[in-house]
């Protein structure tokens, strides 16, 4: 081959391969599977919904939805990973309230919410439930407002830990209602119970699913459900609203979050997959088992949703000088 004819190949060669980076380019999305991102282990509230949207998204995206669970550091490590995720659609998050609260709780903060990720879609809320040993005189929040005024923090409760969602939830409680109660975190929901269950706390905070079957079984009761409606599996429980607190609400919610600067065309295709899924039955009735309701809606809904959650929990963490465990 001539100089001249190597020269004429490298340059057709170059054009081939141009064309065919091009069109990956430009390859309908998603052209592989799509992965969705979990910042707590397998089983739990976020990971059963995650599960669930996957199934449901799959055979419309024509691609896998893989569920990658990353668990640890209040969900900072999943943030991270997506964060320095490509911004193409192929890396996403099902996040709740701690992309809201970690900017603060955590310093140096590990990441800028309004910088760092593009919302999505909203999915739904599970409501945060105040139960109490069934055995205690704690019957209500109205006795359970009457003991701590009368003796400030002698009523223990228990979280799943400093800054969690149910901690959180309970300290905008305790603001709106004047009283001190005694904070224990704990290493998640399920030791905290046990110790209420066991008599060694008079009452915990956690999500509604995991408080259910100790409460259908006698050993605990259900103060309130810190939501706007009544719960699906509490029926006979008071709202806070009805417990004399009308407007106050507090939910672990669940959203689809991606990286910063993620397309707008991915945004509205993923964002109408959603839809489309929370529009089915068998979401709603995941969710309403776990307590809980579907939130469909546009991408400015969930927008308008981290920031004033962003805003709500900076004010309380700065203000109760809240520190993670």
């Amino acid at each position: 081959m001539t100089f001249i004819d190597r020269r004429r190949f490298l340059v057709i060669a170059g054009a081939f391969g141009a064309a065919g980076a091009a069109n990956a380019q430009t390859a309908p999305f998603p052209s592989k599977p799509v992965k969705l991102l979990v910042g707590f282990a397998p089983g739990g509230a976020v990971d059963i919904v995650a599960r669930a949207i996957g199934q449901l998204i799959a055979p419309a995206l024509g691609q896998p939805v893989v569920i990658e669970n990353k668990p640890g550091a209040g969900t900072n490590i999943a943030l991270r990973a997506l964060i320095e995720s490509p911004p193409d659609g192929y890396t996403l998050m099902l996040t709740a309230n701690s992309i809201a609260a970690n900017q603060t709780l955590y310093q140096p903060p590990p990441f800028d919410m309004a910088r760092d990720f593009t919302p999505v879609a909203l999915v739904g809320r599970v409501p945060v439930v105040l139960v109490a040993n069934a055995q205690t005189p704690i019957d209500s929040i109205a006795k359970l407002m009457s003991m701590s005024k009368a003796k400030p923090q002698s009523v223990a409760y228990g979280s799943p830990g400093n800054g969690s969602t149910p901690h959180l939830a309970t300290e905008l409680f305790q603001r709106a209602a004047g009283i001190q109660l005694n904070h224990i975190p704990y290493k998640g929901g399920v030791p905290a119970l046990n110790d209420v269950i066991a008599g060694q706390l008079e009452m915990v905070a956690v999500n509604a699913l995991e408080a259910l079957p100790h409460v259908k079984s006698g050993k605990l009761r259900v103060l309130a459900v810190l939501s706007e409606k009544r719960s699906t599996i509490f029926p006979d429980a008071p709202t806070i609203a009805e417990s004399g607190f009308a407007g106050f609400e507090a939910s672990v919610w669940y959203g689809v979050v991606g990286p910063a600067g993620l397309p707008k065309p991915i945004v509205a295709r993923m964002h109408a997959e959603v839809q489309k899924a929370l529009a089915t039955a068998e979401l709603r009735e995941r969710l309403a088992n776990a307590g809980g309701e579907v939130l469909p809606g546009p991408v400015e809904r969930f927008a308008g949703l981290l920031a004033s959650e962003r805003a709500r929990y900076d004010k309380l963490i700065r203000e109760a000088r809240i520190q993670p465990d």
